[in-house]
């Protein structure tokens, strides 16, 4: 849903390359998948490029059972007749910004933190290129979607997550706080349907799928998590934020990945993150509709 959102936001969104990472299903799918979505977007010419298999230190946690044994559901598609480049995410992102003017790149984050956190511990000169982190990921007041206190995008690779939050450069964090707002009814659905667009009509299966999930019930709508960080960074007024610091848990068994969200000022911490804690769900899904559909005016 993110992916089809920034593909089809036209010239809004300079895209300059998508990596995937192991996470819901592992690399080879997230890869193929990313690879689905650019075609039926019909957007050749982004870059997909596969990038870590694994979490940092931790053990990987795919979570198949809840996203479909493909990570897409039930969506039917054919196998994307465009590849991704024989290279590593490590090299493609390194040449990204080592090129890239200071303070440029907005990189936005809608999965674990792994191939950030790995350029990062590598070549730290390099964020003199990142303008900010736009992120999803965490949970504050409405706990967690994979244990009592975590969201899953933390869990899966926690050190990775608390490298991006300590980098000091401003982070856009999209926690279920906020995407919990954003509801895929199914009056929501309908309308996406209804659009005979094929990034809308696979944007209706997904939602379709998810609201089906044993998580949610049909009247309030599986949350839309993804999409956020994209909708902010097309549609700014459609968000609100909380000024805060923000530490990961990595070591206790019992709240690995908890986000422990620091709004008080004289905490004395540095304030880096801005915390989304409330959303336009109707304006969100207005802004799918009409990009989804093609009617979305260039800004």
């Amino acid at each position: 849903m993110a992916l089809l959102l920034a593909l089809c936001a036209g010239d809004a969104l300079e895209i300059l390359g998508i990596t995937t990472v192991a996470g819901n299903v592992d690399i080879e799918q997230t890869t193929r998948n990313a690879c689905v979505m650019r075609e039926i977007a019909g957007r050749f010419a982004v870059p997909v490029i596969a990038g870590a298999e694994r979490p940092l230190k931790r053990e990987p946690i795919a979570a198949s059972h809840f996203h479909g044994e493909t990570g897409l559901g039930d969506l039917p598609f054919t196998e994307p007749e465009h590849g991704s480049l024989e290279i590593t995410a490590q090299t493609f992102l390194s040449e990204q910004l080592r090129h890239a003017e200071a303070n440029s790149i907005s990189w936005v984050i809608t999965g674990p933190m792994t191939n950030v956190a790995s350029l990062i511990g590598n070549e730290p000169q390099l964020l003199r290129a990142v303008k900010e982190f736009v992120v999803m990921g965490g949970a504050r007041s409405e706990g967690g979607n994979i244990t009592a206190s975590a969201e899953y995008n933390i869990f899966a690779d926690p050190h990775a997550a608390r490298c991006i939050f300590d980098t000091g450069l401003p982070v856009y964090a999209f926690g279920l706080d906020a995407t919990h707002q954003v509801r895929a009814t199914s009056a929501r659905i309908a309308r996406l349907r209804a659009i005979p667009t094929p990034p809308a009509q696979a944007a209706a299966r997904l939602l379709d799928f998810a609201s089906r999930l044993p998580a949610y019930s049909e009247e309030a709508g599986s949350p839309v998590h993804d999409p956020c960080p994209i909708a902010w960074l097309l549609a700014p007024e459609l968000f609100e934020f909380r000024l805060c610091a923000v530490d990961v848990e990595c070591d206790s068994p019992l709240t690995v990945g908890h986000t422990a969200v620091e709004f008080r000022p004289q905490a004395r911490r540095v304030q880096n993150v801005h915390w989304a804690v409330r959303a336009d769900a109707e304006g969100c899904f207005a802004l799918l509709e009409a990009t989804l559909g093609g009617r979305r005016q260039p800004r």
